[in-house]
C-alpha cells in the first residue's frame, strides 16, 4: 500500500454510484420528515416543531440522531488512534461512557419537572435569568462547529484537491441548505441515513482488515500503542476525562432529550447509543492501528481514509466514502442548528424569541462564523477540541451539576459567579503559559476554582439559613 495517493484515482464509477445514492437517500429523507410534519397554524407549535420535532422524538430516532451526532470529528479521533493507539480509546470513549451511563441515570430523571427549549433555557428555571444569559453565551461559543467545519473541508480538500478554506465553505452551505428547509426534524431524518451508513462503513474496514492481514500488522506496533495511557502522562490523560465528563452539560444531549417522546426514552436512547458508540469506536480505533502498521508514513491526519481507499473493493469504497461523509454531516448540521437556536432562542431580546425568520438568521450566522474560525484555526482540530472544551467545562460542569444534585442551593448571581471564576482562571493559566510551566492543564484549575467557590457559596448559605431559623 502507498502511503500517499490519488483519492480519485481510485473510485470507480460504482463508487460513486454508491455515495451519490447516500446523497439522494438523505435528501429523501429529511423531505420525508416534512410530509410527516403536523401542519398547524399555530406559531407556537411550528416553532416547537422547528427547534424539538414537537418533542415527538421516538426510541429509534433518538438513538440514530444521538450516536450520529456525537461522533463528527473522524479525522481528528482517528488521527488519535492512528499516532497513539488504544490510547485514543480511552480519551475518546471509555471517559465518555462513564459520562454518558452518569447522564442517563441520574440527569434524565431530573429533568421531568421543566419544559425548557434548551440548556440555557433550562438553566433559567433551575438559577435564574442571569444565569440562562451567560449559559446561552457560553453554549454558543461552544456549539460553533469549527472541529466539523474542519473534517468536511478536509474531505472535500482530499477529493477535490481545493483550497481548505474553500472546502470548509462548500460543504457548510451543504448543510445550510437543508437545516434551513426542516429545522431539528431535517436533522433528525437525515441522521438516520446517516447512522447506518456511518456504523457500516467503520465495520466494514475492521473487518476487511483482519480478513486480509490478520493480527500480524498489530503486533508489529510498538508497545505504547496497547498502553491506556500510551506515552502521555496521567494529568494529561485525565484532563480528558474532565472534558468528557463535560457531556453533562452539553446542549446536545439536552436538546435531544427535551425532544424526546418521554424522558424515560432519552434514558434508554442514551444507553443503547452507549453500546452502539463501544464498538464503534473500538472499529474505529483499530482499523487507524491497522492503518499505522500498514502504510506508517501516512498524513496521520488523512491516513485512516488513505488506507481504507485502497483496503477495500470497489463500491464498498464508495460507501465508506459516504460513511465518511455522513459521519461528519451528521454532526456539523446538528452543530449549526443548535448553535442558531442557542443565538436565536437564548440571546436575543424576548421580543424575538419564538420566530422562525430570526431562527433562520441566527442559523446564517454560524454557518459564516463556522467558515470564518476555521481557517482561524488552521485545520488544528486536536487543538480547537482542548481550547473549547476546557473553556466550558470549567465554567459550566461544576455549577450546572451541582444544581441537578442540590436542587435550589445556588442562587442566580452565585452561579454567575463561581462560573466566572472558572473562565477567568482557565483562561489565565492558558494564556500565561502555566500549563507548560507547570504541566498541568487549564481544566483543573478552572474546574478545581470552581469547585472551591461553589463550595463556599453552599456553606455559606447554609449557615444563613441556620441562623434565620
Amino acid at each position: 500500500m502507498k502511503n500517499e495517493i490519488d483519492i480519485l484515482g481510485y473510485l470507480g464509477v460504482l463508487d460513486w454510484i454508491v455515495f451519490f445514492f447516500f446523497i439522494f437517500l438523505t435528501v429523501a429523507f429529511v423531505y420525508w420528515g416534512q410530509l410527516l410534519k403536523k401542519k398547524t397554524d399555530s406559531e407556537e407549535e411550528n416553532f416547537i416543531d422547528l427547534m424539538l420535532m414537537g418533542r415527538t422524538l421516538t426510541l429509534p430516532m433518538f438513538v440514530a440522531t444521538l450516536v450520529a451526532t456525537w461522533y463528527g470529528g473522524i479525522f481528528g479521533v482517528s488521527q488519535i488512534a492512528f499516532e497513539n493507539g488504544i490510547y485514543n480509546f480511552v480519551i475518546q470513549g471509555f471517559f465518555w461512557y462513564v459520562a454518558y451511563i452518569f447522564f442517563a441515570f441520574f440527569i434524565t430523571k431530573r429533568l421531568k419537572g421543566f419544559k425548557a427549549m434548551t440548556l440555557a433555557d433550562l438553566t433559567g428555571q433551575m438559577f435564574g435569568p442571569r444565569s440562562a444569559r451567560l449559559v446561552g453565551v457560553l453554549n454558543f461559543i461552544n456549539l460553533i462547529p469549527i472541529v466539523y467545519a474542519i473534517s468536511i473541508g478536509l474531505l472535500i480538500q482530499m477529493l477535490f484537491g481545493f483550497p481548505l478554506l474553500i472546502s470548509t465553505a462548500t460543504g457548510i452551505l451543504l448543510v445550510l441548505g437543508y437545516s434551513l428547509f426542516g429545522g431539528f426534524r431535517a436533522v433528525v431524518f437525515s441522521d438516520i441515513i446517516q447512522f447506518f451508513v456511518m456504523c457500516a462503513s467503520v465495520l466494514l474496514i475492521l473487518v476487511f482488515s483482519f480478513t486480509e492481514y490478520g493480527l500480524a500488522p498489530l503486533r508489529s506496533l510498538p508497545d505504547s500503542y496497547f498502553s491506556p495511557m500510551g506515552t502521555h502522562g496521567l494529568l494529561e490523560t485525565f484532563s480528558w476525562g474532565l472534558i468528557a465528563v463535560s457531556t453533562l452539560v452539553d446542549p446536545n444531549f439536552y436538546q435531544r432529550s427535551f425532544a424526546a417522546e418521554s424522558f424515560d426514552t432519552a434514558k434508554k436512547g442514551i444507553l443503547i447509543s452507549t453500546v452502539i458508540w463501544i464498538i464503534f469506536d473500538l472499529c474505529l480505533t483499530f482499523g487507524a492501528m491497522y492503518a499505522k502498521a500498514i502504510i506508517p508514513e501516512a498524513d496521520s491526519a488523512h491516513a485512516y481514509f488513505t488506507y481504507a481507499i485502497q483496503l477495500l473493493p470497489e463500491g464498498l469504497r464508495g460507501l465508506v466514502l459516504a460513511g465518511i461523509a455522513a459521519t461528519i454531516l451528521s454532526t456539523l448540521d446538528s452543530y449549526i442548528f443548535l448553535a442558531g437556536s442557542t443565538l436565536a432562542y437564548d440571546l436575543v431580546p424576548k421580543k424575538w424569541q419564538g420566530k422562525i425568520a430570526i431562527h433562520h438568521i441566527g442559523v446564517l450566522i454560524v454557518g459564516i462564523l463556522s467558515i470564518v474560525l476555521a481557517g482561524v484555526f488552521e485545520g488544528n482540530i486536536k487543538n480547537v477540541w482542548k481550547t473549547l472544551g476546557s473553556l466550558s467545562s470549567a465554567a459550566l460542569l461544576v455549577p450546572i451539576t451541582f444544581g441537578h444534585l442540590f436542587p435550589g442551593k445556588l442562587k442566580d448571581m452565585q452561579f454567575i459567579v463561581s462560573s466566572s471564576v472558572g473562565i477567568i482562571t482557565t483562561m489565565i493559566w492558558r494564556l500565561g503559559g502555566y500549563k507548560y510551566q507547570y504541566d498541568l492543564d487549564e481544566i483543573y484549575i478552572g474546574a478545581g476554582s470552581c469547585l472551591l467557590i461553589v463550595t463556599y457559596f453552599y456553606m455559606s448559605n447554609s449557615v444563613h439559613k441556620k441562623r434565620e431559623a
